[in-house]
């Protein structure tokens, strides 16, 4: 029988508000091990905002492995810091397929069926490699998601172990160490995406945090200036959340009204608007970008 590991990583993911705990608790009841990343802000690893010990608290079961990693300041280009952590986790993992999942995403209990009969199709096919899942971006709060073509609508979240894939740049997806693709099967599984979805001012923080992951210390006026507004590709969601959200939704309700802000027009959007009605009246998604290369 096949055994899935799980793995993640996180840094300060109290002071950020991420649902780094119900984020591993949803892949948990289909893997035999979860490896958690865990970052620090100093070489020797003892300076953290106690997400550490929030963790090991919470997650007693010896199936939860923890490492504790130093987040290097060196490393503050084009997002990289993300890959390698989540890599150092990866490398830990010792079971035949890998589920990630990063501190705002999470599965709901109704996917987890489809994971892993997308994993038993990949024990009969060798040559995927991969499992593509779909994203819900939630922005604002948890009652609106973002589906645009500004926003990635799918993602490789499952992986076969020890094929030398890697997390790729700054950890969106993953590839070949040579930066080829992946052939992936596209499954019905959703990740629900939390991270533009928490109060106004934790977001302030987050955004001027991952400026400095991509900018290094030289913080862009987007990060010392943000605020939510209205924009293009906003719905309603009228589904479930995963149950493991409850309490964390409960928490961090935002009754921000995002119908009632402007929207700024401009050619780019104007464009954007094209190509989103293209894909919803054939389903193509123009200049789509992708780690992968789908299996049918």
């Amino acid at each position: 029988m096949s055994k899935i590991s799980g793995f993640t990583f996180i840094k300060n993911g109290l002071t950020l508000g991420y649902p780094i705990l119900e984020s591993v608790l949803s892949i948990e009841p289909i893997c035999f091990e979860v490896i958690i990343n865990v970052g620090f802000s100093n070489p020797e690893c003892t300076e953290d905002d106690g997400t550490y010990a929030y963790l090991t608290t919470h997650l007693k079961d010896p199936k939860y492995k923890f490492l504790k990693s130093w987040w290097d300041p060196i490393i503050q280009k084009s997002g990289l810091i993300l890959s390698q952590q989540t890599n150092i986790a990866l490398e830990a993992c010792t079971g035949d397929y890998c589920q990630y999942i990063q501190g705002d995403e999470c599965v709901h209990e109704e996917d987890l069926k489809s994971i892993l009969d997308g994993v038993s199709l990949m024990e009969k096919d060798k040559e995927i490699n991969g499992l593509i899942f779909n994203y819900m971006h939630f922005y604002g709060n948890v009652d609106t998601f973002k589906y645009t073509r500004s926003l990635y609508r799918r993602e490789v979240r499952l992986i076969r172990n020890h094929q030398g894939l890697i997390s790729w740049l700054d950890a969106q997806g993953f590839r070949y160490k040579d930066g080829s693709k992946m052939k992936a099967l596209l499954i019905s599984a959703r990740i629900f995406h939390y991270g533009w979805a928490r109060a106004e001012l934790v977001m302030k923080k987050k955004v001027q945090v991952f400026d400095t992951f991509y900018h290094g210390n030289e913080t862009q006026d987007r990060a010392l200036q943000f605020k939510y507004e209205k924009c293009w590709g906003l719905k309603k969601f009228q589904n479930s959340h995963p149950f493991v959200m409850k309490s964390w939704i409960e928490v961090n309700k935002n009754s921000i009204d995002l119908e009632s802000l402007p929207l700024t027009l401009d050619w780019n959007l104007c464009g954007l608007i094209v190509s989103d009605y293209i894909e919803r009246v054939t389903g193509y998604r123009m200049g789509e970008f992708k780690n992968y290369k789908r299996i049918s």
